[in-house]
């Protein structure tokens, strides 16, 4: 009892203070957003140097690195309760660096798309890890609060990463884009391993067996609240992704944007910005659940909207339409963002990083079909990701609806 108050004790006193707890876990999670939305501009580029045929197979690029990350947050959860935090952000960091290398020399689409499953399976460290490290910390309401202002910092990143891509590209070409990745992933290393203290003392942590993994997945699995929550986020994600993934077909190709494309997204982005900052006011008042279910009801609201205007249109409605539909669409998936995987992860406090992993990675298995789903229909309008929005979005609420009942 005194050993464990010892240590807690030790530890407050070397932790950092809030502001800079916010933005480097901020930015530790942004390399998941950087490697993806850094690369959109440069798709149709990297499709014809590795001589892809189809348009739509570029969108894999996208949408299978969340198939790597499903299966690497398996194995990082784990890893970070025997092991400990730092050493699963250490170990992804260094996987991470190998598959944006294999990216970097790649002659073909599939060796492109292995080298982004193997990126995708080491940047899972580094963000399962600071969600426990999260957890750790703050739990609850406190959480919410937390994670909401840390995707405030988020939210930048895919704001201005595709312009960022889009410099490189009228610069340099493509491959410098992960040439970059390189880079950025040691400066965010270095200021992590030198101001960030382990969170997990060695006393605290789960040393790994089949046994104990198979006790703990069972809990998770046949915990009715989890589950609802993590396979409703999963789907809402599957839907928003398959328009990341095409979004770059929709603006420069569709209604041909041009290098306009990045400002497009840009303000998109923003909407998700905007909804944090308020989740993060609001959410110690009135709570995840109240905030979640408005933000749901919303979500829905607008994607009918957008349907509606893609049948009354032919698939193309007006541009300014669009984008005035989908940035408040958007703001509704903030709210949902900053609050589902807290309440997720809300039971769990004492397997906080198998508990991340297998949340994050059912909610990657659900939402990565989902988009490949969707984004195989996207061709010359957007009705497919309009209807994708209401039919994916009216089975997240149900699930969602049913989880505390």
């Amino acid at each position: 009892m005194s050993q464990a108050h010892q240590s807690s004790s030790k530890q407050t006193k070397s932790d950092i203070g809030l502001v800079e707890f916010v933005a480097l876990m901020a930015l530790m999670t942004s390399i998941v957003a950087l490697s993806i939305d850094a690369m959109l501009p440069a798709l149709h580029q990297i499709g014809l140097d590795l001589g892809v045929s189809d348009p739509q197979q570029t969108h894999l690029i996208v949408s299978l690195f969340f198939l790597g990350m499903a299966f690497g947050q398996l194995y990082y959860g784990p890893l970070s309760d025997d092991k400990g935090r730092r050493y699963a952000i250490l170990h992804g960091l260094i996987i991470f660096a190998l598959g944006t290398l294999v990216c970097m020399f790649s002659d073909t689409l599939q060796m492109m798309l292995i080298g982004r499953v193997i990126q995708a399976f080491g940047v899972s460290g580094p963000r399962i890890a600071t969600l426990a490290v999260i957890r750790d910390k703050y739990e609850g309401e406190a959480m919410a609060r937390v994670m909401s202002f840390i995707m405030m910092i988020f939210i930048l990143v895919p704001m201005l990463a595709p312009s960022f891509g889009q410099a490189v590209l009228i610069w340099l070409s493509w491959q410098h884009i992960f040439s970059s990745f390189l880079i950025i992933g040691l400066i965010i290393g270095i200021w992590f391993f030198t101001r960030q203290p382990e969170t997990l003392p060695k006393h605290l942590r789960t040393p790994f067996s089949w046994a104990k993994l198979w006790e703990s997945s069972r809990y998770i699995l046949t915990h009715k609240l989890v589950m609802f929550y993590t396979i409703s986020s999963g789907i809402i994600f599957g839907a928003f992704l398959a328009y990341i993934s095409a979004s770059q077909t929709v603006f420069q190709q569709i209604y041909d944007t041009g290098e306009m494309f990045p400002m497009y997204f840009a303000l998109l982005s923003f909407s998700i910005g905007v909804a944090s900052f308020t989740n993060g006011t609001l959410v110690m008042r009135l709570g995840m659940r109240t905030l979640c279910t408005w933000a749901m009801i919303g979500w829905m609201v607008f994607s009918v909207v957008l349907a509606i205007l893609c049948l009354h249109y032919n698939g193309i409605p007006p541009l300014w339409q669009l984008v005035t539909t989908l940035f408040a669409a958007f703001f509704c998936i903030g709210i949902l963002f900053g609050n589902i995987n807290s309440m997720a992860m809300q039971p769990l406090g004492k397997m906080a990083g198998l508990g991340a992993a297998i949340i994050g990675s059912l909610s990657s298995l659900f939402s990565v079909p989902t988009a490949v789903f969707v984004g195989s229909y996207i061709d010359q309008t957007i009705t497919p990701i309009a209807f994708g929005f209401v039919g994916f979005g009216a089975v997240a609420f149900v699930l969602y609806w049913y989880a505390e009942k």
